[in-house]
Parts: structure tokens; sequence; C-alpha cells
């Protein structure tokens, strides 16, 4: 049975199949050394398909394990594998795999946080993105600025926006103090900055906003900011109900390793030891030659403040600037003898009170015998 080309190399770990779609739109998929086109179709694995000219793996559909990962992202990283300004991205945290690579089910802009799915199948992550499938997504929202009533309606019924209608499915108020409102909202698409685009239509500005549920997957407490934890076989198999995919039968998590789960200051810990780590070792291209170039501006100023630092002058010894000293006042020449080496060149002996501390013990009397 022949498959889309596409479809093969998601399921094989490479991308969702739009990435797909758009690797081979720009020429980067061959297949035995010719190039690619959309509508390619594999009538076995047996053949060589090549990504930039790396040889790719294909996974049959009976061969693949499907592993879906929950990640808590903080607001400030992107949601790309690869940043030419070094910038934080949230593929930066999860773990490496040996086959296949992690693909990230739809994305979150730099400024917002919480849920974040990763899963190994390409076909699963493009069914759960795709809006016929109507997944919700529930977001914890606070906006500024005053909420009306007729507001709301209006964004429950629908708003037209640049790119179509858009609504929310529900709405909820959470409470809020002065301009400050915090609510629940719904959406079962994936747009572009839909949230927010929803309520800067209603004139009010969004000042946090936070992913809190995926589908029937929420966002625990046990979960900490940074933080990323795999789902179990049962939470695999409801998102592959849900999109009407076959469920799956295998896992690679062991049951010690579910009866063992991560605790909360473990990952804690994990995520401040990241944090660490990448602090201290510079992000891409840019500031790996940034760090060389300090290194070489710093070793330059040493090498010119050297250069133009003034020698030390030695105390004049002429003996014209010395005032002339009486010769009632001089020393006679025995005296010399004391302050001045003897002729084999030994020191002058120490006397008084440093002779003592050198040796306490030298001019102690000794005890005197006394019969029993």
């Amino acid at each position: 049975m022949s498959e889309k080309l596409q479809k093969v190399l998601a399921r094989s770990g490479q991308g969702s199949r739009r990435e797909i779609e758009l690797m081979i739109q720009q020429g980067r998929v061959s297949i035995d050394g010719k190039v690619a086109k959309l509508g390619d179709r594999l009538e076995d694995l047996s053949v060589t398909v090549r990504i930039d000219g790396h040889n790719v793996q294909l996974i049959s559909s009976s061969e693949e394990i499907c592993r879906v990962m929950a990640y808590n992202k903080p607001e400030g990283e992107l949601c790309t594998r690869h940043d030419p300004e070094g910038r934080r991205t949230v593929f930066d945290r999860l773990p490496r795999l040996n086959d296949g690579r992690w693909v990230s089910v739809g994305r979150l802009d730099a400024n917002t946080g919480g849920l974040l799915l990763f899963t190994t199948d390409g076909e699963l992550a493009n069914r759960l993105m795709h809006p016929s499938r109507r997944v919700e997504r529930e977001y914890m929202v606070r906006v500024f600025g005053e909420v009306t009533e007729d507001m709301v309606r209006n964004l429950v019924r629908g708003v037209e926006l640049e790119d179509g209608m858009a609504r929310f499915e529900d709405v909820v108020y959470a409470g809020g103090e002065g301009m400050n409102h915090t609510f629940y909202v719904v959406i079962t698409e994936g747009r572009n900055r839909e949230v927010r685009r929803l309520w800067d239509s209603q004139g009010v500005t969004v000042s946090r906003l936070k992913r809190v549920r995926y589908g029937d997957i929420f966002l625990t407490k046990d979960l900490p900011r940074g933080g990323w934890m795999e789902l179990e076989l049962k939470e695999v198999n409801y998102l592959r109900e849900t999109v009407e995919l076959p469920p799956e039968t295998e896992t690679v998590l062991t049951v010690e390793g579910q009866k063992r789960k991560r605790g909360v200051r473990q990952i804690r810990r994990a995520v401040r030891r990241h944090e660490e780590r990448l602090n201290e070792e510079p992000r891409g291209r840019r500031g790996r030659q940034d760090q060389r170039r300090s290194s070489s501006r710093t070793k330059d100023a040493d090498m010119a403040a050297q250069e133009h630092k003034p020698a030390r002058r030695k105390p004049a010894t002429d003996d014209r600037r010395k005032p002339a000293m009486d010769d009632s006042r001089r020393k006679p020449a025995g005296d010399d003898s004391r302050r001045k080496p003897n002729a084999e060149g030994a020191r002058r002996k120490p006397s008084g009170n440093a002779a003592n501390r050198r040796n306490p013990l030298k001019n102690k009397p000794a005890k005197p015998r006394t019969r029993k």
C-alpha cells in the first residue's frame, strides 16, 4: 500500500506534515537521488530518502511508538528549533531522542506561557492542530480595561478579524480588582495570536496569557515552569482516540518509571541547573563571537596599559643630596663590625629579647636537684 511522502516522514518524526510539505517545496527532500515533489508516494520503505543531504530512517506504522510530552513553557522562550540571534527555544530543555525528533503540537508566542505538547508522531501532531478536529484549548487571560457583558457577548457570538470570523467557545469570569480582570476562555482553533486579537477588538489589552488545557490534558501544579513530563499510555491513547487514530499498545515508560515519578522539587532542581548552564554558556554564533571579541579587547587593553605604564624611579644615591654629618656624630670605625657580616659571611647573632624569643629555653635556669 502506497503512502504520501510527507505522511511517512511525519511518522518518522521529521516534523509535522505542514513543515515537511514546505521542505518538499523548497527542494530539500530527495528520493533515491532525485528531488522529491508534492504528491510523491512511497510504495515501500526500501528507498533512500534524504533531507538536506542527511539520510532519514523510515519507520513503518507498526514499528512506531508514539510518545507525548507535556511541557510548561515559560514566558520569553521561542517555539522554534533554531534562532539566529541565540535566544532560548522550547526545544532546548527537552530530552534528546536517538531516532526521530520532537514535534510541537501548535505554538505559543514568546509572551505566552503554559501547557505545550510535543510528540514523536507527526501525524498525531497534524491532526491535533487541524481546525476540523475542533480540539479545545483553554487559556487563563488577564486583561486591563473595563469589560462589560455586551463585550463578552460579542466575543462568544463572533468577531470579524483580519483572517476571518473568530469566537470564544466559552468565557468564564474568575475575578479581579480595579481595571484588572481574569477570565478563562476556550477556543477550538490555533490561529496566530487569536486570543489577544479577540480582546483587542473590544478595546482592552491582554496583560498576561497562559494556556492551562489542551483537550483533556491539564496543566497541573506538580509541573513547574520550565519542566516537562512524559504522558502515560492511557493519556496518549486518549489523544489518539480524539483525532481518530488507532490506540497504542506499547510505551517507552516502564512500570517502575511510572511508579517512581519525579517530584516537584526534583523537576525544579533540574530546571535550575539548566538555567545555570545556559547562563554560563554563550548562546548562538553571535554570543560566541561577542565573547571572543570581549576577551581580545581585554587582552589588548592590558597590553596597552603595560606599554604606557610609567617606570618606577629609583631613589637617589647621590651623596650631595644627603645632609652633612658632623664628625662628632659619626660612629667610630670599630662599631661597623657589629652591623657588617664577618669575613666568613655569617649573620650577626641575635641578642637581647630576640635571642630569647628564638630560643626561650636557652637562658632558663636549671632546676636544683633535691634529695628524696
